[in-house]
């Protein structure tokens, strides 16, 4: 944890001060809660719904909502969605078109007025990702300007991790549970003998300007201890991890690997992998026209590069086997995605690996990978 600002404590009453203080703002509050067997991301109007006395068991294909006896409410891993859904949004109309009586066509373009987010209970891996998704999608010469302007508005408030799951491996991808810069509030979750409570800092103006609004006290030194240690704990409890290797350099010398064709007998290409990511960004424009033929409209929704069609060219698909497909993803994810944007494209969430319903580990993957090279150079 940073020591960038001084640290408060907020008990539960001050956590829901907080999520009210934020609708006060005409904000609207996404946090965590319990839905359908699983942790989902929602709206929230009051932080009672958050996911207090739940954890999670996760494996490779599997993931399953457990109750916790502390009454927690973010010692979780990451769920099925990421804040990915909200600053860019799997389906986002772009213009429409409409035909006048004259026979002249009117175009439209879609200004929505974007949400002004708060993000409560942010996982250090996501805050990565957001960042990830701001040099990709704001960075370059052809900015997104709806993500921009959604990403603008919003607030974040991390929850830093002190409950890693059996699927995360966010020290090896070069994070951890603590929180970067990035944050306007942090929030570390203790529940000890003294009580449920959250030592808070700020990280900005903004987060400053909330903290203030909300009932809090100074934070003593032994909430603060409680609440490094278990952050520094967490760190060595990641359930996965990736090969200490130079994975660019592997990744991209292993185009012809046999390990590829192996992993091909297990994938089904439905493209979770992608769809779950919190850093995939890959979309596609359709255009869909009403039975009159007179108003049409293009939207731009999520598309995959495990969909066979995404490398289509005139003649047929450049990446047409599942082995192809499946490199693609990995390659660009741990290596060429540092040409592009100067990083890689994986925070280590272990989304990928939970919702895989072949139950594929990408920290395997890499790993078998890493050992056939090194038998192939020794």
């Amino acid at each position: 944890m940073t020591a960038t600002a001084a640290l408060a404590v907020l008990d539960r009453d001050g956590l829901d001060a907080l999520v009210a203080a934020l609708m006060a703002q005409g904000r609207t509050v996404v946090g965590p809660t319990v839905r359908d067997g699983a942790i989902v991301l929602s709206e929230l109007t009051s932080a009672d719904a958050l996911p207090y006395g739940w954890g999670v068991e996760l494996d490779a294909g599997r993931y399953r909502l457990v109750p916790r006896a502390d009454g927690a409410a973010f010692a979780h891993s990451a769920g099925p969605q990421s804040w990915k859904t909200y600053l860019h949004p799997a389906r986002e109309r772009l213009w429409s078109a409409d035909r006048t009586p004259e026979g002249r066509v009117v175009f439209t373009e879609h200004e929505a007025e974007p949400p002004s987010y708060a993000f409560l209970g942010v996982r250090p891996c996501d805050l990565r990702a957001i960042a990830i998704q701001d040099r990709v999608l704001t960075g370059g010469r052809y900015e997104d300007s709806g993500y921009g302007e959604r990403r603008g508005r919003a607030l974040l408030i991390a929850a830093e991790c002190t409950e890693p799951g059996a699927t995360c491996f966010c020290v090896s991808a070069g994070g951890g549970p603590a929180a970067d810069p990035g944050y306007d509030l942090a929030l570390t979750e203790v529940v000890d003998g003294d009580g449920h409570r959250f030592l808070v800092r700020a990280g900005s103006t903004e987060g400053a300007r909330l903290l203030e609004q909300v009932p809090h006290r100074t934070a003593d030194l032994v909430t603060e201890a409680t609440a490094r240690a278990s952050v520094d704990a967490a760190r060595d409890r990641m359930g996965r991890t990736l090969p200490a290797t130079d994975l660019r350099a592997l990744l991209s010398g292993s185009a012809d690997a046999a390990r590829w064709t192996e992993v091909a007998e297990r994938c089904l290409t439905c493209g979770n992998c992608t769809m779950v990511c919190p850093t995939c960004f890959c979309t596609t424009t359709e255009e869909v026209t009403d039975l009159t033929g007179d108003h049409t409209e293009r939207w731009q929704r999520w598309d995959s590069c495990f969909d066979l069609d995404f490398s289509y060219l005139h003649g047929g698909p450049v990446r047409a086997s599942a082995g192809s497909r499946y490199r693609q993803w990995l390659t660009h994810k741990l290596s060429t995605w540092h040409d592009q944007f100067g990083s890689s494209g994986c925070v280590g969430c272990g989304r990928c690996i939970a919702w895989c319903p072949a139950g594929i580990d990408i920290t395997e993957e890499v790993a078998a990978l890493a050992a056939e090279h090194r038998t192939e150079t020794d």
